[in-house]
């Protein structure tokens, strides 16, 4: 009888050496399994082309109603349901946004929400030739046996969802979960982040909708961009190895990554150029050209910062559309122009459009900084920041 090694399931089975195998080893079969999208494949392909457009980036508006709050209380509105619409009316309904904003992510409340003359969301997006997107997950939690690392939650009813977000109109979806180097990260907190990841995307696909495939790399802590390359690299490898056991359609994603900096408290800043060198090394090494679009997070680098290093990074030609999918980098100045006085409505709107607009030059490679205000140079980097 022959000999054979079996595969054990734990380090405590595995000291007991070989066993005797009753039966001869069989080959694994392979077995054919389509990739998720199934009827939906085209327009999958063709949504994320869209989106990965030009020019063209997102605007990211789904924070939670907790979130949002703490926006408007930055300038002193309650978190009101009111006040909340009033906000993402005059972010969405700016005349010409749609020239340099190619999808806008919202929360739930804002997809079912209309403007004051009872025109819904989605259709003031479309007329925009914008994509509507919605955020699906539910949220970080505690990640039990972890070094204090989080998991996000939110597959349980996710298909259900998804399906009846599609049939409110919108065509893509944003899954975000988080790695912390301070932390470790440890090899559990990767891998349940690229396996819940996974499964998000080959689910969403199923009904329709892009995932955007977002494991942010938190700015937290004083190390190197050395040890965030690093990360960065492992991060990404444990992701598409789980994308493709989860037969995703690479060509109808699309991923929102950070991008590769120091630690926020690191003693250094790095240069456009060294983000931009770093940042791009991991992605070649990482990422499929099948993938249509990189559409960068900002989190927690100044409107400045933000739009230079992608200004940086599209200097030279690259196998996908690397743009922007930015929230606080696009909404500060914004946000304080505003100040929640109906008088301010259209200035506020038209310093959303210099931002976006210098986004759009930076993903073309054009963007000079010329005439940025002082308020785009400040950090907005929170420590332990939550959505």
């Amino acid at each position: 009888m022959a000999m054979v090694t079996a595969k054990l399931s734990s380090p405590a089975t595995a000291r007991l050496g070989p066993v005797r195998s009753a039966q001869p080893a069989r080959r694994a079969s392979l077995v054919r399994v389509r990739a998720s999208g199934g009827s939906y494949a085209d327009e999958l392909v063709s949504t994320a082309k869209t989106v990965a457009s030009p020019g063209r980036g997102i605007l990211a508006i789904d924070e939670s109603s907790a979130t949002c709050g703490k926006r408007l209380a930055s300038i002193g509105l309650d978190n009101t349901e009111v006040n909340r619409q009033a906000y993402r009316q005059l972010l969405l309904t700016t005349a010409g946004l749609g020239e340099y904003i190619s999808g806008a992510i919202r929360f739930e409340e804002t997809l079912y929400q209309s403007t004051t003359d009872g025109k819904t969301f989605v259709d003031v997006l479309k007329d925009q030739n914008i994509m509507p997107g919605i955020k699906v997950d539910k949220g970080l939690v505690p990640l039990p046996g972890s070094n204090n690392e989080s998991w996000c939650q939110g597959l349980d009813g996710l298909a259900s969802r998804c399906a009846e977000y599609y049939k409110q109109g919108a065509r893509f979806a944003k899954w975000r979960t988080v790695v912390s180097i301070p932390c470790g990260p440890t090899a559990l907190a990767v891998k349940e982040a690229a396996w819940g990841l996974a499964r998000y995307a080959a689910i969403a696909q199923d009904n329709g909708l892009v995932p955007i495939v977002e494991p942010e790399i938190l700015l937290d802590g004083d190390h190197g961009i050395e040890r965030t390359l690093e990360v960065a690299e492992k991060v990404w490898s444990e992701v598409f190895f789980y994308l493709a056991q989860n037969n995703v359609l690479f060509e109808g994603i699309l991923l929102k990554p950070s991008m590769v900096t120091p630690g926020a408290e690191h003693k250094e800043k790095a240069s456009p150029e060294a983000i931009a060198q770093n940042t791009l090394t991991m992605l070649r090494r990482r990422v499929p050209p099948a993938v249509p679009g990189i559409m960068f997070l900002s989190g927690g680098q100044s409107e400045l910062e933000a739009t230079m290093n992608l200004n940086a990074m599209n200097q030279s030609a690259n196998p996908w559309h690397v743009s922007f999918s930015y929230a606080r980098a696009l909404q500060n100045s914004v946000l304080k122009t505003w100040q929640g006085q109906p008088e301010n409505i259209e200035a506020a709107q038209k310093a959303l459009l210099v931002r976006a607009k210098a986004n759009s030059l930076a993903q073309l490679g054009s963007y000079t900084g010329e005439g940025e205000s002082d308020e785009a140079k400040k950090g907005m980097f929170q420590k332990g920041y939550t959505y």
